[in-house]
């Protein structure tokens, strides 16, 4: 059997594998502070129109008031988006079990929110909304308005994210050995 010599070069390690890995715990970190901020983006919004009483087209949330013009941008909503989309798809390799499920649920779901918002740039670039809307109109709005189905699609991309980061964090005994990460906040006794 021959053996590896010292000098051979050994095949580098991926990033995905170091993101799922290594640095999956901070990785995890970051994409929660995004989620968050995006998420008090749309809370102060929700505040503006419902408890300040302001009119919907002026509640533009907190960047809204320092850069309005951004925050009526499809593209900045796309961007988001797809963030969020790129972030559940790098970061699901490094979660196993009862987690993984959780994660592939607000995976799907955001898949679904993605496809909405590049509906809805499609209409900008063109600048032909469909559905014989005045506006560029996603599907669901067709039935909801904007702003409370966008709260919605937080919520419910939101809310399986962090069962799957909870089961991540406290893998049970089966899962434990699977996990390759330092996420897991208590390691159960392996019986």
């Amino acid at each position: 059997m021959a053996q590896a010599q010292p000098n051979q070069l050994r095949r580098p390690i991926s990033f995905t594998r170091r993101l799922n890995e290594a640095w999956h715990k901070p990785a995890l970190m970051v994409f929660l502070v995004i989620v968050l901020a995006h998420w008090v983006e749309h809370l102060v919004q929700a505040y503006q129109v419902y408890g300040m009483h302001w009119p919907r087209s002026q509640a533009g949330g907190f960047l809204g008031l320092f850069f309005p013009w951004l925050v009526s941008s499809e593209l900045l909503h796309y961007v988001y988006a797809i963030v969020m989309l790129i972030g559940f798809i790098w970061l699901r390799p490094g979660f196993v079990g009862q987690g993984r499920t959780w994660w592939n649920i607000a995976l799907a779901i955001q898949i679904w929110h993605h496809f909405e918002h590049l509906l809805l740039l499609i209409q900008a670039a063109l600048g032909t909304p469909f559905f014989g809307a005045a506006a560029p109109t996603s599907l669901l709005q067709l039935a909801f308005p904007r702003m409370e189905l966008h709260l919605f699609y937080n919520a419910v991309v939101f809310a399986p994210m962090v069962i799957a980061m909870f089961y991540h964090s406290f893998p049970s005994a089966d899962e434990a050995h699977r996990v390759k990460c330092s996420c897991a906040l208590r390691k159960p006794a392996l019986t």
